[in-house]
């Protein structure tokens, strides 16, 4: 025996328009989902055009001015060094805001002059520019064997000399600032350090070109 049941057509029309309403409810996501796709293919493809290469930095001259233990018992160094850096914005459409600057030389891992700041400054497209500090330390605290590698390395007839600076900086695109990044840039100075030399300063023999490394600035 077959069961018969039977509609009313009030009972279709709420079930025809559930379909309905499905059926816009995914039109609607369709669309949303072509026009998301479409924005982050461009933002992509900007980005591709867009995207700032690093700034380049390279040392061009270390000069030494004073490297010495105040006393051997108490291990604390007196240091004045002179540097010379060019900066470089290789990019032809982006422009860079330095905001913070802070340099200081190290020696075998050690720190062994106070950090200098340098002022802000905006870098324009394909722009080079020349940044100085002055480096200093007084009495700061070095490991035991300091005195025994500058003796070595004075042996040797030259000493290698580290500068480091930390700062962040933003990306200019046209009228668009992005938020901060950080930088790191670490160079490598040679500095003829003979037996024989006392006159002051000690130059750097050669320039080296640095390494830069750029993270994003969280606080």
């Amino acid at each position: 025996m077959s069961q018969i049941s039977e509609t009313s057509p009030k009972h279709c029309a709420k079930k025809g328009g559930i379909n309905i309403n499905n059926r816009r409810r995914k039109k609607l996501f369709f669309t949303f989902s072509t026009f998301f796709s479409g924005l982050l293919l461009i933002i992509f493809l900007i980005w591709l055009t867009l995207h700032p290469a690093k700034p380049e930095f390279s040392l061009t001259e270390a000069d030494i001015y004073t490297l010495n233990l105040s006393s051997s018992a108490t291990h604390l160094l007196n240091s004045s060094i002179q540097l010379t850096l060019l900066s470089k914005n290789p990019n032809k459409k982006v422009g860079i805001y330095y905001d913070k600057l802070l340099v200081y030389a190290a020696y075998r891992g050690q720190q062994i002059t106070s950090e200098a700041s340098l002022p802000p400054f905006y870098q324009s497209h394909e722009e080079i520019n020349l940044l100085t500090a002055f480096l200093q330390g007084n009495e700061l605290p070095v490991a035991q064997s300091f005195g025994y590698q500058i003796v070595r390395d004075r042996a040797v007839g030259k000493v290698i000399i580290g500068m480091k600076m930390d700062g962040k900086l933003r990306w200019k695109i046209g009228t668009f600032v992005s938020g901060a990044y950080r930088f790191n840039v670490n160079c490598v100075a040679i500095v003829a350090f003979g037996p024989n030399m006392t006159t002051d300063p000690l130059p750097s023999i050669q320039g080296t070109r640095c390494s830069t490394d750029i993270i994003r600035y969280t606080e």
